[in-house]
C-alpha cells in the first residue's frame, strides 16, 4: 500500500507541475496571451484521456508489466537524450518558437508534444493504472482514497509552483529539477512492476459486475465536461481582465482538483441541496460582480469567481462520485470523465471562437451547472440515467443555439470579432465618438468631427504625447517604433518624413486600424510614412535585427496592454538588450505603465538601474472626459534627451525610489509581487 502511495502521490504532485512550468516558459513564444494557457490546458486534458485509454487497454493484456516497463525506459532514454541538447530535459529549443501565426494552436500543440509529451503521457496513465493493480491485488480495499491521495499530490504541486517554485527558481533549473523528480518516480514504478511479479498480476481474477448503461456512461462525460467548460471559461475570464501568470492559472486548476479532494474522500463531503443554495448564492454575487465592472478590487472579483467555480465543480464532481462504479470498471469511469474534460477543452478553444464573437461560453457552462442540478435533484421529474442524459444534451444544443442566434448579435456594438488572442468589438461611445475595446477595456477612442485629435492614454499633454511633440529637437524625421498598435492613435503625432513602425499581434486591431469597416483613420490620416508589422513584436524586431541590422528608432513606445493583461516577456532584460540594439545611443524609450492591476515601476526602474538610463514618470490627470489618467515612464541612456522644457515642467524623478522587487529576466519574472 505505502509504495502505491508513494508511486501515485509522487506522479501527481509532477503531473501538475508540469503545467505551469512549461507554460510561462512556452508563453512569450506566443505574444503572452491567456489563450496559450488554455490551449495548454487542452493539450494537457487530451493527454490525460490518453494516458487514462492506455491504462484501460493496459490491464486487458497479459504482458502488461513489460508493456509499460519498456515504456518507462523509453521515456528516461528521450529525457536524458533531450537533456543533453537542451538547456534542461523538457524546455525546449529557441528554434522550435514558431514565425508569426494568427491561430498557433497546433503549434502550441507540437511544442508540447516534443518536450513534455511523452512523461505527462506516462504520468497521466500512472494513478488509474496503479488503482487498477491495487484493487486487483486488494479487491476488498476502497480504491477512492488512493484518487484522493492523487489529487492531493496534484494540489500541492500546483500550489508550490507559484509558491515556492517560481519565486526561487529559473526556469532552467526548474526543468531540471522536475526532471530530477522524474527520475525517481520511475525508478518507484519499475521496482512496484518488479515486486509485482510473482504476484502473477496479469491473470489476477476479478469479479465481473453489471456493466454501465451507455447513457451511464454518457452521464459521466457530460458531467465531466461542463466541470472542465466552466474551468477553462472562468480561467479566460480572470485572465483577460488582470494578467497571464501562473497564480492565477493554478488557482482556478487547485479549487478545481480541491473539488475532487473532497468529492471522491467521502461522500459526506457533498451534499446536493446544500451546493444548490451554495452555487445560487454564488451565482447572484457573480451578478452582482457583473455589473461592478472593474470598479470591484481584484480580490473580490476573483474571489467570487472561484467561489463560483469551486460549488460548480463541487456539484459535478460530487455527482460523478454518487455514480460511481464498482472497482472493475474503474478504468472505464475515469476515461469517460477525463474524455468529457477534454471534449470541454476542445469546446472552449475550437468551438466556441467558431460559435461566439464573445466569451458566452462562461455563461453556458454556468447554465449547463444550472440544469444538472435541476436534473439531479428532481429525478422523479426527468427519469432515469437515459432521460437525464438526453434533457442536458438538448438543453446544450439549446442553449448554443440561442446564444448564437441572440446574445452573439452585435446589439450595440457596430463590429465584434473574436480570434486566439481576444475579442475586440466597436462601439458608438456617443453620437461624435467611436471606440475600440478589448475585453472590458477601452484601446482607442477617435472622434468623428475631430479624427486627428490623440486621445485616451496618449493624449497631448500626456507622457507620449510630450515627448513626440519635442523629440527630436533638431527638427529632423524621426524613427519612431510603437510596440502595440490599438486603433493607430499615435500615429496621430507623425509628420511629413517620419517612419512609424507599428508592432501588433492581434489581426483584428491591424485590420481595425487600417480602415476596415470606415472606423478609424489614424493611420490613413498620417502624414508619417506608416507600416504595421503582425506578429509578436519582440520576435518581429528580433528577427529584423538578425537580418539587416539596428533600426536606429529615436522613440521606441511600449504600449502592450491587452485588457490590462501584460506580456511580461517585453519588460525583460533580454528584451531591452534588444530594444536598445535598436535604439540611436540618444533615444529614448517610452512605456505606458498605466494599469489598474499591476505596478510596473518596480519592474522598470530595475530595468533602468541594469542598464545604466535615466528614468522619469510624467503623470497626466485630463480635463477632457475621452482622455484617460495615464503613467508614462521615460528612459534614455543620455539624461540630456529628457531635458526637454515641456516634459522638465512636469517631470517625477526617482531620485529617492528603491525595491525589493528583482530583475526581471527570460529565466525569472514573478507578477505576483506587484499586483496592486
Amino acid at each position: 500500500m505505502i509504495l502505491f502511495a508513494i508511486n501515485i502521490f509522487l506522479s501527481a504532485f509532477l503531473l501538475f507541475q508540469i503545467q505551469p512550468l512549461i507554460g510561462k516558459f512556452i508563453l512569450p513564444w506566443f505574444g503572452g496571451t491567456p489563450a496559450v494557457w488554455s490551449t495548454a490546458m487542452l493539450f494537457f486534458q487530451a493527454l490525460l484521456t490518453g494516458g487514462y485509454a492506455y491504462s484501460y487497454w493496459l490491464v486487458k493484456q497479459t504482458k502488461q508489466r513489460w508493456i509499460h516497463s519498456a515504456l518507462l525506459i523509453l521515456t528516461l532514454a528521450l529525457l536524458t537524450t533531450l537533456g543533453l541538447v537542451w538547456r534542461s530535459p523538457i524546455t525546449p529549443s529557441p528554434e522550435l518558437r514558431p514565425a508569426y501565426v494568427e491561430f498557433p494552436v497546433f503549434n502550441i500543440f507540437f511544442i508540447l508534444l516534443a518536450s513534455v509529451g511523452l512523461p505527462y503521457f506516462v504520468l497521466a496513465s500512472n494513478s488509474p493504472l496503479m488503482q487498477a493493480w491495487f484493487s486487483r491485488l486488494q479487491p476488498t480495499s476502497s480504491y477512492a482514497r488512493l484518487y484522493a491521495l492523487s489529487n492531493v499530490g496534484s494540489l500541492l504541486g500546483l500550489l508550490a509552483y507559484p509558491v515556492l517554485v517560481e519565486p526561487n527558481l529559473s526556469l532552467q533549473t526548474q526543468g531540471w529539477s522536475w526532471s530530477i523528480g522524474f527520475v525517481l518516480f520511475a525508478l518507484v514504478s519499475l521496482f512496484i512492476v518488479y515486486q509485482l511479479g510473482d504476484k502473477k498480476i496479469e491473470v489476477a481474477q476479478v469479479q465481473k459486475t453489471e456493466r454501465a448503461s451507455v447513457s451511464l456512461k454518457l452521464l459521466w462525460l457530460i458531467l465531466g465536461g461542463v466541470a472542465s467548460l466552466f474551468l477553462l471559461s472562468i480561467t479566460n475570464q480572470i485572465t483577460q481582465e488582470v494578467t497571464v501568470i501562473p497564480f492565477l492559472w493554478v488557482l482556478p486548476l487547485a479549487l478545481y482538483l480541491l473539488s475532487f479532494i473532497l468529492a471522491f474522500s467521502d461522500s459526506r463531503w457533498y451534499n446536493r441541496q446544500l451546493y444548490a443554495v451554495l452555487f445560487s448564492l454564488a451565482s447572484l454575487a457573480t451578478l452582482w460582480a457583473l455589473t461592478q465592472g472593474q470598479t470591484l478590487p481584484i480580490v473580490i472579483q476573483v474571489s467570487i469567481y472561484c467561489l463560483l467555480l469551486f460549488f460548480a465543480c463541487m456539484i459535478c464532481h460530487g455527482e460523478l462520485y454518487q455514480l460511481r462504479p464498482a472497482a472493475d470498471q474503474l478504468t472505464t469511469f475515469y476515461l469517460m470523465s477525463s474524455l468529457g474534460g477534454a471534449f470541454g477543452g476542445v469546446f472552449v478553444n475550437f468551438v466556441a471562437p467558431a460559435l461566439f464573437n464573445g466569451y458566452w461560453e462562461f455563461y453556458l457552462g454556468w447554465l449547463m451547472t444550472m440544469l444538472i442540478l435541476v436534473v439531479r435533484l428532481f429525478p422523479k421529474w426527468v427519469g432515469e440515467y437515459q432521460k437525464q442524459t438526453r434533457a442536458i444534451a438538448l438543453s446544450f444544443v439549446v442553449a448554443i443555439l440561442l446564444i448564437w442566434a441572440g446574445l452573439n448579435q452585435s446589439g450595440e456594438q457596430l463590429m465584434a470579432g473574436r480570434n486566439f488572442y481576444g475579442v475586440i468589438r466597436v462601439k458608438e461611445l456617443d453620437a461624435n465618438t467611436l471606440g475600440m475595446i478589448h475585453g472590458v477595456t477601452i484601446h482607442g477612442i477617435q472622434y468623428k468631427d475631430n479624427p486627428a485629435k490623440p486621445t485616451t492614454y496618449f493624449s497631448q499633454d500626456s507622457g507620449v504625447g510630450l515627448l513626440l511633440s519635442n523629440y527630436p529637437s533638431d527638427n529632423q524625421p524621426a524613427k519612431v517604433a510603437i510596440l502595440g498598435l490599438g486603433i493607430g492613435t499615435l500615429a496621430a503625432y507623425g509628420e511629413a518624413g517620419d517612419d512609424y513602425r507599428l508592432y501588433e499581434i492581434n489581426q483584428i486591431a491591424i485590420d481595425l486600424a487600417e480602415g476596415e469597416g470606415g472606423y478609424f483613420s489614424f493611420l490613413e490620416d498620417s502624414q508619417a510614412n506608416i507600416e504595421v508589422i503582425p506578429g509578436d513584436a519582440r520576435i518581429s524586431l528580433e528577427n529584423e535585427y538578425n537580418a539587416n541590422g539596428s533600426h536606429d528608432f529615436d522613440v521606441i513606445v511600449l504600449d502592450t496592454f491587452s485588457s490590462d493583461s501584460v506580456p511580461v516577456h517585453l519588460v525583460t532584460k533580454q528584451a531591452f538588450d534588444l530594444y536598445l540594439a535598436n535604439l540611436k545611443p540618444d533615444g529614448v524609450i517610452a512605456a505606458n505603465i498605466s494599469n489598474q492591476h499591476i505596478d510596473l515601476q518596480p519592474v522598470f526602474y530595475q530595468i533602468a538601474q541594469e542598464f545604466g538610463l535615466t528614468i522619469i514618470r510624467i503623470d497626466n490627470i485630463p480635463d477632457e472626459p475621452k482622455e484617460y489618467l495615464s503613467i508614462w515612464m521615460l528612459m534614455s541612456k543620455n539624461p540630456e534627451s529628457l531635458n526637454i522644457p515641456e516634459i522638465q515642467a512636469r517631470v517625477i524623478t526617482y531620485e529617492s525610489y528603491s525595491t525589493d522587487v528583482a530583475l526581471f529576466t527570460d529565466d525569472y519574472s514573478n507578477l505576483f509581487q506587484i499586483l496592486r
